[in-house]
């Protein structure tokens, strides 16, 4: 496992590209509401990424080993749809959810987040998934500093999940990332503490589970990229991107708009 060690300039080029994508996800906000479309979302977003960022939307047109090109600008996944959701021009209706990922290319560094949006009045099980799913992704936040192990981000994640009765996806998982989307490491929503790489400081990463209110089973639909939960129920998924830093770590991907941090986190940075 070869990981990449960012320093020096890297860091601040990396803080832009988070908090650019987190902006999208800001200036979308208002918009997620009932009768808007995917995909009009996704037009909203690449012209704002193209335009007023002066960025690339990595999505476009990503074509990792065995995929076709993925198609759109950000990730729409709605309802029971886990991850790579497709924008289309199905209108978001009263009670949906659906989580909007977006990463983009700032200079050569990627920036990549993910929220959940309950669109318009959401069921009191819609709301309780995306609020546990939120702090699941903190919990396993929380866990890193220099010395930890990618098995403790996992454990915590996974642990908290399921004893409250909670699902998690084990196919997709978090990854390391800079000037290449996806790279090492690996980083399993699930595990064993004191497993795995150890982490070291300057090691950046996305933590983003995909956690199910019913079983974790998932299968892909026909378009080559769509997941969705086998027995239908409802995903959520939250995302950032941090860094380990010599006392903990540094959140990237924030800006004004963030949600509220969690009772239990008192710093975006340690």
């Amino acid at each position: 496992m070869t990981i990449t060690i960012k320093s020096g300039a890297d860091i601040p080029a990396l803080r832009i590209a988070g908090r650019l994508a987190s902006e999208v996800l800001d200036m979308l906000t208002p918009h997620v509401k009932p009768g808007i479309t995917t995909e009009q979302l996704d037009k909203l977003a690449h012209d704002y990424i193209v335009n007023v960022q002066q960025a690339i939307p990595a999505p476009l047109n990503y074509t990792p080993a065995g995929y076709i090109p993925y198609p759109k600008s950000i990730c729409t996944s709605v309802n029971h749809q886990v991850c790579h959701g497709i924008p289309n021009d199905r209108a978001l209706k009263n009670g949906d959810i659906v989580n909007i990922d977006v990463t983009v290319i700032k200079d050569g560094w990627h920036g990549d987040t993910s929220r959940m949006f309950v669109v318009g009045e959401g069921s009191i099980a819609a709301k309780r998934l995306c609020a546990f799913t939120y702090e699941a992704m903190w919990k396993g936040i929380a866990k890193v500093k220099p010395g930890a192990r990618l098995g403790d981000i996992g454990h915590a994640i996974q642990s908290f999940a399921e004893s409250n009765g909670f699902s998690i996806v084990r196919e997709f998982c978090g990854h390391g990332i800079g000037q290449v989307f996806h790279e090492e490491p690996q980083v399993l929503h699930y595990g064993r503490p004191g497993t795995l790489e150890e982490l070291v400081p300057g090691m950046v990463f996305t933590i983003e589970p995909m956690i199910n209110a019913g079983r974790r089973e998932i299968k892909e639909t026909g378009d080559g990229w769509t997941i969705v939960t086998k027995d239908r129920s409802l995903s959520a998924q939250w995302e950032h991107t941090l860094m380990v830093t010599e006392t903990g770590y540094e959140v990237f991907t924030l800006s004004e708009g963030s949600p509220a941090l969690p009772a239990f986190i008192s710093s975006t940075s340690t």
